[in-house]
């Protein structure tokens, strides 16, 4: 990294709220490991044999125009597949798209996506390196949360999606999509901080870049989060 790609990754970081670093290995080395229960991995035959954008591809035709759900009726534009280098290491999950998301097709594209960019340009990657999908494919009415059996009717697509892209690090963010590929109902400031198994990847649980636009003062948990990711990203498999 030469002088100028550093300035502006500490600019980044400094948008994120870091008021400095430490060398101490302890510091380094802390949070737990956690283990979840994934999810079976099913490999699909149609995807088998196939490099990973043609079986993305395959999953997204295999989505079609979905009406496998009520959303479909309840006002959703398009379908918000996912988007970015479908051999990334790091993959993003959000929630569901929102408004900007239903009508662009794009997943993290407004104010909260806008944020989201800067922090992947904070670990020194770009949203063209990662790989930015969400939990359900339909924006809810109102941008209210995913109901259940809209999830349990959605979340195979990710999980095909994952098992495709098969990333070393999973970014969960947010309450509902950590809760929901964890299994859990523990809060997001019990869950943030820790690493977990998840179908062959590490999960990391993190807050959601629209509640960082409410709530600034949490950019340095999120900091860290990403720090962890990075080192995670760094270690040899």
């Amino acid at each position: 990294m030469d002088h100028d790609q550093l300035a502006e990754h500490l600019v980044f970081a400094k948008e994120l709220g870091v008021a400095g670093a430490s060398r101490d290995p302890a510091w380094r080395a802390r949070g737990a490991q956690q283990t979840a229960e994934d999810p079976p991995i099913v490999t699909h035959p149609v995807t088998l044999s196939m490099n990973a954008e043609d079986a993305l591809a395959a999953v997204r035709a295999d989505i079609g125009d979905c009406t496998r759900c009520k959303l479909h009726a309840l006002g959703r534009s398009q379908i918000v597949f996912g988007v970015g280098n479908c051999n990334a290491d790091l993959m993003f999950v959000g929630e569901a798209p929102g408004a900007d998301e239903d009508v662009q097709g794009i997943p993290f594209v407004g104010r909260a996506g806008q944020l989201l960019t800067k922090i992947i340009e904070a670990i020194a990657l770009t949203r063209d390196d990662v790989y930015i999908a969400n939990v359900i494919k339909c924006r809810p009415p109102q941008n209210r949360n995913p109901e259940p059996d809209e999830v349990e009717t959605c979340e195979p697509f990710l999980f095909r999606q994952i098992d495709i892209i098969k990333p070393k690090v999973i970014v969960a963010l947010g309450k509902f999509a950590a809760q929901t590929l964890l299994r859990t109902l523990d809060p997001i400031s019990r869950l943030r901080g820790r690493v977990y198994d998840y179908r062959g990847a590490k999960l990391i649980p993190t807050f959601h870049p629209a509640y960082l636009l409410r709530n600034p003062s949490s950019k340095r948990e999120v900091w860290e989060d990403m720090k962890l990711a990075k080192r995670l990203l760094e270690t040899p498999i």
